[in-house]
């Protein structure tokens, strides 16, 4: 039974650095994701002044709950949207400073402006550079005094999160009431990594309330990439073979583990045990019509093996995959229609008929989006001499993601 190591969780590693940093005290992380996302977000810390030292398998981080230890200071967030969104609301938080955040061109195009709204209603001096709701801006540190704010999620949880994340920094904690919310269970990684940090969130119905207090330094191990090993299960499944993940399991934090659910659905056999999930391929995989607005980083996933299953694939509630690295909507339906597979797509949702592709050696257009690369390398064990206009962008969240996935496709 081929068993994969996946890196640790891109999103769990960008929050456990945030909540190292505020807390009181020295933080270890143990196997966080070393990939450009995460380098980028521990480099920006360093530009505000925290102290963070980094070895192979553990990361230390010298909390500040006062803020940078800098008053002036210039953060490049590369490509990271996590990077990009909850860096300015950490140093927002701050008794007093500067703070110019900037982007790349693919960051500088994905929207912050509900987030960006929300701080301004709290009173932080927030100004955009150049276009509203969008970097590069600058941030005018006199501290947060807190109390109610509205927000609107609609388009991505991180925005939800870095104000969770920046309630117990203010001086009075946070009431946010939230209008529309997505991605459901990345909220839920944030409340329980705050609570292993000390704070405990309260909801109620729409409204998340956030005491102030600081955090608590603590040791913390990051569980692997669940969108990452979609992957590799989905593997499993178009192929017959089987592959086991350790280190997700039952208790798995990440809601992105529910695509062996959809996996299941649609003829595999799945195992969630206590420490690891297993998922072996049937020579089977069934049409489906299934809801991904709480899972859509793994959206591409099945989108990538949909020609393989025996009657369509519907993937409903996916608009905010149109605002990610690339709209995921409109690339996955490209690359699809370049291998001959039949697809239709709304401002929501997209369709794939049953048929295995009828091209081959055919580069896909990755729109220089990670996912995209390491979804259509899924393709790629059924439909000979695919290729890839930029592999290397897999650098974001996992680097050595074509020498992993070849291993893999040697023993299936």
């Amino acid at each position: 039974m081929p068993a994969v190591d996946i890196p640790g969780s891109k999103s769990i590693t960008a929050r456990a650095l945030f909540l190292a940093a505020a807390a009181d005290g020295v933080t270890t992380l143990l196997r966080p994701l070393r990939s450009d996302d995460t380098e980028g977000f521990a480099e920006g810390l360093v530009r505000l002044g925290y102290r963070v030292g980094r070895t192979p398998d553990t990361w230390q981080v010298d909390g500040r709950p006062q803020g940078p230890a800098v008053s002036e200071a210039d953060v490049y967030c590369r490509d990271g949207a996590t990077t990009a969104r909850f860096l300015p609301t950490l140093a927002a938080a701050a008794s007093h400073g500067t703070y110019r955040f900037d982007a790349s061109p693919q960051m500088r195009r994905r929207p912050l402006l509900p987030l960006t709204r929300a701080l301004r209603d709290l009173g932080v001096d927030l100004r955009h550079a150049q276009k509203e709701g969008h970097h590069p801006l600058t941030v005018t540190a006199a501290g947060v005094e807190g109390g109610d704010v509205t927000l609107d999620a609609g388009q991505s949880s991180q925005y939800l999160t870095a104000l969770l994340l920046l309630g117990p920094l203010t001086r009075n904690g946070l009431r946010i009431t939230v209008t529309d919310l997505v991605s459901v269970p990345y909220v839920e990684i944030t409340i329980a990594m705050m609570r292993a940090f000390g704070v405990e969130v309260r909801r109620e119905g729409d409204v998340f309330v956030v005491p102030p207090g600081g955090y608590r330094a603590t040791t913390y191990a990051v569980e692997p990439d669940a969108s990452t090993a979609s992957y590799f299960f989905a593997a499993a499944a178009v192929t017959g073979g089987e592959v086991t993940v350790p280190g997700l399991g039952e208790g798995a934090l990440q809601g992105d583990l529910g695509f062996v659910d959809v996996l299941r659905r649609m003829g595999a056999q799945v195992s969630v045990g206590a420490e690891s999930t297993t998922v072996r391929g049937t020579g089977e995989l069934r049409g489906v019509t299934v809801n991904m607005r709480d899972i859509s980083d793994t959206m591409p996933t099945l989108a990538a093996i949909a020609p393989f299953a025996s009657g369509p694939v519907r993937i409903e509630d996916v608009a905010n995959t149109r605002v990610k690295e690339c709209d995921r909507l409109e690339a996955c339906a490209d690359n699809l229609r370049r291998l001959g597979v039949a697809v239709t797509t709304g401002p929501d949702w997209i369709e794939i008929q049953p048929g295995a592709p009828v091209a081959s050696a055919v580069e896909i257009k990755t729109y220089g989006d990670h996912r995209i690369v390491m979804s259509f390398a899924v393709t790629g064990l059924r439909v000979p001499g695919i290729s890839f206009d930029d592999p290397g962008c897999v650098r974001k969240t996992f680097p050595g993601f074509h020498e992993e996935f070849g291993a893999l496709r040697a023993r299936l």
